[in-house]
This record gives C-alpha cells, structure tokens and sequence, in this order.
C-alpha cells in the first residue's frame, strides 16, 4: 500500500506535464480536438440512459462505430500521438456499438409489429439495402507498386503523401465523411427524434476539428474538409431542433 501514493504522484505530475505542455497541451487544438470528440461519448451515454431508442439513428450510429475503430488508429500514428484522443474514440466505440444494439433492435421490434399488421395476402417488402460499406486502409506494399507505375507527377505526388490513400491518414477521415453523409441522409428526420446532444457533439467535433487537422504532422486537408462539412451538417440539423422548439413554446 506504501507504493500506491507514490505512483498516484507519477500519474499526476505526468497528467499535468501533459496538460501544461506548450506543444501539445491545453492551450493548444491537440489537446481541445479530442476533448470536444468527448462529447460524442457524453451525447451516448446521455442519450442512453435518458432516450428512448427511436431517437437513434442507425446510420449515423453506424458510421460513427467504424468512424471510432479507424480513428483509434489514427490517434496512434499521427505525430505526435495522441492518447487522449485514443482513449476517447476507444470508449466512443463502446458507446455507439451500444447504441447501435439498442436501434437495431428497436427498428427489427417495429419492423415485426407492422408485419404482425399484415393481411397474410400482403407481398413481403424488401429491405433497404446497406447504407455504409467498409474502406480498409491499403498498406505500403501496394504504394510501392503503385508507384512503380508510369503516372503524371500529380499522381504520383498524390499516392506517395504522407496523408496519401496507402495511409490511415486518408482512411480514417474518409470514413468520417460518412457521418456528413448520414446527417444529410436524415435530412428530413422528424425533429422530434433528432439528437441534440450528438448533433452539438458533432458541430463542436466539426469547427475544433477543423483547425486540429491543419496543425497535425502530416497537414490534413481531407480531414480539413470532413470536418467543415459535418459542422455545416450538424447546424443545419441543430437549426431544425432549436427552431422547432422555438415554435412549440409560441403556441
């Protein structure tokens, strides 16, 4: 029991020299992009615990699961490493993965009760198809080849960049433009079941996020891009909640 003091000072001294750190502390966007990635998980475990399931939306909660797993990676490659970033994304993933259970059982409940409805003449309605698709990152055997290949300088610049498409550094920010995607696909969501706390977690992700991508090693503009798209996405569905509520309390 003697030693346990001694390691919560280690843990402590190392926790505050990583706050007040002048490169990557809490003065700076390494620190604040993955506390705002925090609220993702807050938005979660908010929603979980006070949120019924309809609320959920599968797509968005989908690609935020594979969103998690590729960023998990991420925050262990880029310089320099991030692990708060790692952390968050890895509770993230159990979040979603939760939520994830919880919409998919949901929507298959609502699904039997409307069969359940059926005259037994009815035809059976298909399903929709899948709406996101896995990418899984390319390694650097096939950059070599790739770049054995006679291509334009463009190409070739473009294959072999630090943040290039046979990096987690392009994978994982592609992926997150599912989450853009899953916002406009919920465009006309009724705005009863719009989150708040996961479109403001979204919104808040999106402008920090956006300045994070430009400061990292390697610079990242497809990251630049996602991000200022999914704080465009988030505030327009941020917009429909406000002024809904707006309106019932004029009524």
């Amino acid at each position: 029991s003697a030693h346990v003091p001694a390691h919560m000072a280690s843990f402590a001294r190392k926790f505050i020299a990583s706050v007040t750190n002048p490169k990557t502390g809490w003065r700076t966007t390494h620190f604040w992009g993955p506390v705002a990635n925090w609220g993702l998980v807050v938005a979660a475990v908010s929603d979980g615990m006070s949120q019924g399931p309809e609320v959920i939306s599968v797509p968005m909660t989908s690609s935020l699961c594979v969103y998690s797993m590729l960023f998990m990676r991420f925050a262990w490659l880029v310089q320099p490493r991030n692990y708060l970033l790692f952390a968050c994304h890895f509770f993230n993933e159990c979040a979603q993965l939760t939520q994830l259970y919880r919409g998919l059982k949901y929507e298959s409940e609502m699904k039997a009760l409307e069969d359940a409805k059926k005259p037994p003449t009815d035809a059976d309605v298909p399903g929709t198809a899948a709406k996101v698709g896995f990418l899984s990152a390319i390694g650097h055997t096939l950059q070599a080849q790739a770049m054995k290949l006679p291509l334009p300088e463009a190409a070739r610049g473009f294959l072999a960049h630090p943040a290039g498409p046979f990096t987690i550094h392009f994978w994982a920010p592609t992926w997150k433009w599912m989450l853009s995607i899953s916002n406009l696909m919920d465009y006309d969501r009724p705005v009863e079941k719009v989150s708040t706390m996961q479109q403001t977690a979204l919104c808040a992700t999106g402008f920090i996020w956006s300045r994070y991508s430009m400061v990292i090693v390697p610079v990242n503009y497809n990251l630049f891009a996602v991000n200022i798209s999914l704080a465009v996405t988030g505030t327009y569905h941020l917009a429909r909640k406000i002024k809904s509520e707006f309106e019932k309390k004029k009524e």
